[in-house]
C-alpha cells in the first residue's frame, strides 16, 4: 500500500519535552507541526527523570500557556548547599542572582506538554517505529515511519527537527560535523526512598569518599545519589550498605545524618559531554539531547533543550511568517553560545566535587582551595548562582 503522506510546516522527531515544547510555541505563533515518537505516552510518563528548572525554564512553562502546575506542585529553592570538610555552607541564589530554580521532575514537564497538545489538538503520534528522515538539503524534507496501528506513513514539510534525544537517529543527516566528546571516570549511584526529607534544598557534598548529592522528590519520596565507577553493579549495593556509605559520606562536627527509608528503586547513571557542530544541514535541524548533552552535576540537560527550542522557536518565525529563510544561518551559533557556558559550568562542577579513582593528592588539595574560594568569595558564589539559576535569554 502507499504511504499516506501528511503535509506540514514543521516536522519534529521526537516527543520529549524538547519536541512537545517546539510544537507548542509554534502553535502560539500560528505554525502547524506534526511529532512523531517511537515510545508510547504511557511509556514516556512512567520513566521517572528528576528536574531541576531554571526560571526561565518555569517562565517559559507558564508564560506561553503550557501549565502553571510547576509553580502550585513544584518546589521553589532560593539556595543550595556545598557541603565539604563536614561542614554546609549555603550559596543564596536570590541575594546572589535575584533568581530561583524549581524542583520538578521532567516526567511532570512531558505531562504537562503533552497535556497542552492534546487541549489545543496538536498532531502528535506517540508508538511509531521504523522512523528515518529524507531529502533534508530539498525545500520538502521528510520523515517516514510507520504508525501505531502498523500503516506506513509519511510527512512533508518545510523544516524538519530533529529532538529525538543523546541515541538520535537525525544526528547522522548533518554533513560534516564535528563531534566533541568527554568522558568522565565516574558514575552516578542513584536511588529513590520513602523518607522524609533531609534538607529543604540540595546538598552538593565533596568528602574524602567521594561525591554524593542529596535531593528531594515529595514530602515522603527522596531522591539521592553518590559517585561510584561506572561499571559498579546495584545487585551489590543492599540498603545497608548504601545507607551507611550516603551516611558517611554526608557525616560531619555538625552531627548532620540522612533521613533512611526503604529504597524502591536504584540504578547507576554515567555521564558524558558531548556537543555536535553545526547544529542544521540544510533544513534539517538539531534541539536538545540530539545536539549535546551534559553531566547532570549542573542541572542543565532539560533546561539546555528547552532554551533551544525557545531560540528555534523564534527563528523558525521568521522563516515560515516573515519569510526569511536566511534567519536560519542564526540557529546553531545562538544555540552553540548557551550550549558551552553550559558545557564549563557543568564540568566545573563536575570535576570540583568528584573524588574518582586515580586523583591525586595535589588535586584533592586543590578542589578543597577552590570549594573555598567559592563559598568564601562573593564572586565565587555569585558565578555560582547565576550559572545554576540560569543566564538571561539570548545570553
Amino acid at each position: 500500500m502507499a504511504r499516506a503522506i501528511t503535509t506540514t510546516a514543521v516536522g519534529i522527531v521526537g516527543g520529549g519535552p524538547a519536541g512537545l515544547m517546539l510544537s507548542h510555541l509554534l502553535h502560539v505563533a500560528g505554525i502547524e507541526s506534526v511529532v512523531v515518537d517511537n515510545r508510547l505516552r504511557s511509556e514516556i510518563e512512567h520513566t521517572h527523570r528528576a528536574g531541576i528548572l531554571e526560571h526561565d525554564s518555569v517562565r517559559l512553562l507558564v508564560e506561553s500557556g503550557v501549565s502553571d502546575r510547576v509553580l502550585r506542585e513544584g518546589r521553589e529553592h532560593e539556595g543550595v548547599i556545598l557541603r565539604f570538610g563536614g561542614a554546609s555552607h549555603r550559596i543564596d541564589f536570590q541575594a546572589l542572582a535575584g533568581a530561583s530554580t524549581w524542583l520538578y521532575p521532567q516526567t511532570d514537564v512531558f505531562i504537562d506538554l503533552a497535556d497542552a497538545r492534546a487541549r489545543d489538538g496538536g498532531d502528535v503520534r506517540f508508538g511509531v517505529s521504523d522512523t528515518d528522515v529524507v531529502d533534508v538539503t530539498s525545500h520538502r524534507p521528510g520523515i517516514l515511519f510507520t504508525d501505531a496501528s502498523g500503516a506506513e506513513q509519511e510527512i512533508r514539510c518545510e523544516i524538519l527537527v530533529g529532538a529525538d534525544g543523546s541515541n538520535s537517529m537525525t544526528r547522522r543527516h548533518i554533513a560534516g560535523q564535528r563531534q566533541y566528546y568527554r568522558e568522565y571516570p565516574y558514575a552516578w549511584f542513584g536511588i529513590l526512598c520513602e523518607a522524609p526529607p533531609s534538607a529543604r534544598e540540595l546538598i552538593y557534598t565533596r568528602s574524602e569518599r567521594g561525591f554524593a548529592l542529596i535531593s528531594q522528590r515529595t514530602d515522603g519520596i527522596q531522591r539521592m545519589y553518590f559517585e561510584c565507577s561506572p561499571t559498579e553493579s546495584v545487585d551489590d549495593w543492599p540498603e545497608d550498605r548504601i545507607w551507611a556509605e550516603l551516611q558517611a559520606r554526608l557525616a560531619g562536627p555538625d552531627g548532620f545524618s540522612l533521613s533512611e527509608g526503604p529504597i524502591f528503586e536504584k540504578t547507576v547513571l554515567p555521564f558524558r559531554s558531548f556537543v555536535c557542530e553545526p547544529m542544521r544541514h540544510g533544513n534539517l535541524v538539531l534541539a536538545g539531547d540530539a545536539a549535546h548533552t551534559v553531566p547532570p552535576t549542573g542541572a542543565k540537560g532539560l533546561n539546555l533543550a528547552l532554551a533551544d527550542v525557545a531560540v528555534l522557536a523564534d527563528i523558525l518565525e521568521q522563516v515560515l511568517v516573515k519569510r526569511d529563510h536566511s534567519a536560519l544561518d542564526q540557529y546553531t551559533d545562538r544555540a552553540l553560545s548557551r550550549v558551552w557556558k553550559a558545557q564549563h559550568f557543568s564540568y566545573w562542577m563536575t570535576t570540583m566535587l568528584h573524588r574518582g579513582e586515580n586523583i591525586t593528592e595535589f588535586d584533592l588539595r586543590r578542589q578543597l582551595g577552590e570549594l573555598e574560594s567559592v563559598v568564601n568569595s562573593e564572586a565565587g558564589s555569585a558565578y555560582l548562582a547565576h550559572g545554576y539559576t540560569g543566564w538571561p535569554s539570548g545570553q
